[in-house]
């Protein structure tokens, strides 16, 4: 069975995310198939069900990732295709891909201050391939700063900063590496409601802002960016179901 999006949300192969999957899982089962994904630029699609029915899998086909994830001692494989504004990526290796990951947890470098971690994730070349100087990486790093509302906190040990703060750090950190579409695996859940409250439309807002097609895993309701862009997978083979 194949999944499609609703009346009006079709998009052409060559602009944003698409996802075709014939079957993902290991040599004995197969935890999802038959699901087709199209995410255009700005949209955010969210894939909500119980632990352990694919979802993460999903995310994990996409980045490239499947190597690192297993069912038992049986790795996981992809039958099918992962098209990001028309290129395959399927058989690319992760850094290949521009793709980037937020996870639940920040992941921020402890060696690193706010600024270093930033700094990382700010490529070498424009778009364009034309080289930055340091002056011009390290414009980009204050900006993202006073995007994320942190102007001034560039020295600090990400240690000492809340937890609304590092998840403003990860995201802005993955956005400065320029990716072509994001995941977000559970990226508010370990945040209180308030904060979560806060930080949702925050997130939200920068990648729309920047035209990047979005895949968020997610248990809470609450986390939906788009009532008409949600999957809901089942603890069985089934396909999932549109929303």
């Amino acid at each position: 069975m194949t999944d499609t999006p609703p009346d009006g949300l079709h998009h052409g192969m060559n602009d944003g995310l698409h996802v075709h999957i014939e079957r993902l899982g290991s040599a004995h089962h197969a935890l999802v198939s038959g699901l087709r994904l199209d995410v255009p630029p700005g949209a955010i699609l969210t894939l909500m069900g119980p632990s352990g029915c694919g979802k993460s899998s999903v995310l994990a086909s996409i980045a490239g990732t499947l190597a690192s994830v297993s069912e038992g001692l049986q790795p996981l494989q992809l039958q099918g295709s992962v098209q990001l504004n028309g290129r395959e990526l399927a058989h690319l290796h992760t850094h290949q891909r521009g793709v980037g990951l937020v996870f639940q947890d920040a992941l921020l470098f402890p060696h690193m201050t706010v600024a270093e971690n930033l700094l990382f994730a700010v490529p070498a070349s424009s778009t364009n391939g034309i080289s930055l100087t340091n002056a011009q990486r390290q414009a980009r790093v204050q900006q993202a700063l006073q995007e994320a509302e942190l102007t001034g906190m560039g020295n600090r040990d990400p240690s000492t900063l809340s937890g609304g703060q590092r998840a403003r750090v990860a995201l802005m950190r993955a956005l400065l590496a320029e990716p072509q579409a994001l995941l977000l695996d559970e990226p508010f859940s370990k945040l209180d409601a308030a904060l979560r409250a806060q930080l949702r439309p925050w997130v939200f807002a920068h990648v729309r802002e920047r035209r990047i097609p979005v895949v968020l895993v997610t248990h809470d309701e609450q986390d939906v960016a788009d009532p008409q862009r949600v999957l809901h997978f089942r603890a069985t083979e089934e396909s999932p179901s549109h929303v």
